[in-house]
């Protein structure tokens, strides 16, 4: 008979945070290198111990990454905090080295159609770019971080197979990627299909090298993370005041607010090592930088109560 019964929650969980990258890349209002840098800065300041910092791709397609290099250069960088660069290609790996990136992230998808319009290459194509990116990281020991989008549902598929999202998971673990971040991308998931999903993932790929990273379209993020908890996923990928969106996916709204996931975390008795007040501040900062108020329903409240005192 099969125990499902869900497991203690975990102590400790780490925040991956990728406002600066994930979260800003889709932004209209273009934000200088020294704002970005701000904002980096703010975020190790408040605990942050893994921050999203850039992207080497064609600032023909990702204007807003442009500024990457400059970003990495100028940073006052804090020991024991990870700054990490997507980099989809040998061209943008090279990029990252140049500036001494911390780590670099690689990203799949688990749908054929999102690989298609995304990368406009199939998913195996889209593996095989990054074996020669493996094989320069590992010979500089630098650590590599794999994504996997539309784990849940696809804008143009819709629901995903988990065994599928396994294969590529599996795939990316083989190749040597440390950790596997499962993205819902367009925020369709529920409690009941990530944790389909997670099960399916898990048992292809050890559960302490898997990351969860949801997008609050149809307000389910918070629960799906705690769904995770349970199954033992000890990693949260989250954007300061819920920056982000995917280009790609019709509807998608931003990635889950990292003030809204620290405040469940705290209430939860789990810690994340990050100074909650700080955090508020990164998330007003960027947010009077971008002209528009924080997603954050955390951060909303805070702010009202803090204008009404």
């Amino acid at each position: 008979m099969t125990n499902n019964l869900p497991l203690p929650l975990p102590e400790k969980v780490t925040i991956v945070e990728v406002g600066p990258r994930d979260g800003l890349q889709n932004e209209a209002v273009p934000i200088s290198a020294s704002d970005k840098i701000a904002l980096i800065e703010q975020l190790a300041d408040a605990g942050v111990s893994y921050i999203e910092s850039g992207s080497f791709v064609s600032p023909k397609w990702v204007p807003q990454m442009a500024t990457s290099a400059e970003i990495f250069e100028k940073l006052n960088r804090q020991e024991g905090v990870t700054y990490a660069a997507l980099t989809p290609n040998m061209r943008g790996f090279e990029g990252a080295m140049a500036v001494n990136a911390t780590e670099v992230a690689i990203f799949g998808a688990a749908s054929e159609s999102f690989s298609q319009k995304n990368i406009n290459c199939s998913i195996k194509e889209s593996l095989e770019r990054f074996i020669p990116i493996m094989a320069a990281a590992k010979k500089a020991n630098i650590k590599v971080r794999g994504y996997v989008s539309c784990v849940v549902g696809c804008p143009y598929e819709g629901e995903i197979e988990p065994a599928q999202v396994a294969l590529v998971a599996e795939q990316l673990y083989k190749m040597g990627c440390y950790q596997i971040s499962l993205g819902d991308t367009v925020g369709v998931g529920t409690p009941a299909s990530v944790t389909k999903m997670l099960n399916a993932v898990s048992a292809c790929v050890p559960v302490d090298k898997l990351a969860v990273h949801f997008h609050d379209t149809y307000g389910q993020a918070l629960t799906n993370i705690y769904a995770a908890l349970q199954i033992g996923i000890k990693v949260v990928d989250s954007a300061i005041a819920g920056l982000g969106g995917c280009p790609y996916a019709k509807g998608a709204s931003g990635n889950v607010s990292t003030e809204d996931v620290v405040y469940m975390l705290n209430g939860l008795g789990i810690d994340s090592g990050i100074d909650f007040n700080k955090l508020l501040q990164a998330g007003w900062f960027i947010s009077e930088k971008l002209g528009k108020a924080p997603i954050s329903k955390v951060s909303n409240a805070y702010f009202a109560q803090k204008n009404t005192e």
